[in-house]
This record gives structure tokens, sequence and C-alpha cells, in this order.
């Protein structure tokens, strides 16, 4: 599934994720409502029509209701989109990602070193 999500799409996502991964129209329209999102019914439709089209939703019917499920979990969905970025930015090169963020100062001596603990609980 490499299609991209665009920021809009991304933000219906997130709305259905919190949601325990399904969410009737009602529901993501009250949630974009509380963030103070003044999208039309109509672009919303588009976006999830188009969701649906990239396969990252499914409709099911209840009634005549339509609940949206993800087809991807927001797990799996950062996972690729880390790898595309990974690839498309550091050649695949994840030892150059971590000397950015390093040198960078993104990524602080204690989070490399909560990074090492949880990777040899890992091992």
């Amino acid at each position: 599934m490499a299609q991209q999500i665009s920021e809009s799409e991304l933000v219906l996502m997130k709305i259905i994720w919190k949601n325990g991964g399904a969410a009737l129209y009602s529901v993501i329209m009250e949630e974009l409502e509380k963030d103070r999102n003044e999208w039309k019914n109509n672009t919303v439709l588009t976006l999830l029509s188009r969701l649906g089209e990239k396969k990252f939703l499914k409709v099911k019917k209840i009634g005549r209701k339509n609940e949206y499920v993800a087809a991807v979990t927001e797990a799996e969905y950062q996972t690729m989109q880390t790898n595309s970025f990974l690839d498309k930015v550091y050649g695949g090169n994840v030892k150059n990602l971590v000397s950015t963020l390093l040198r960078q100062d993104i990524l602080s001596a204690d989070e490399l070193k909560e990074i090492e603990t949880f990777w040899r609980k890992e091992e």
C-alpha cells in the first residue's frame, strides 16, 4: 500500500483511529466541530470516499448509516510513512537519520538511552 494520503484525509483517519478504528459519519462530523473544523458535508464525504478508493477505509452499512472502518491501523500507517520517509530522504539508511537527529539536538542523549533500553528489552 504505497498510496499517500493528504493532510485532510489524515485528519479524518485520526478521528477514526481515536474512535477505536470505526466511526459513524455523525461522530466524524462531531469531532470535526470540536476541533473548530468547518468542512462542508460534501468535502468530508469526498475525503472519506477517496480514503476508501485508496484502501485505507472500508464502509460498513448499519441500516441506512455508514460506518467508516479503518483498513489500516495507526501503527501500520506510521510504519509505512516512516519507511517511505527513510527511503526518500536517507536512502533507507537508519544510521544517517539517527545521526541527523542527534546532530540537530532533535533527539537528546536521554532519549537515545531510552531507545537503547527499549531495544535491549525487545531482543
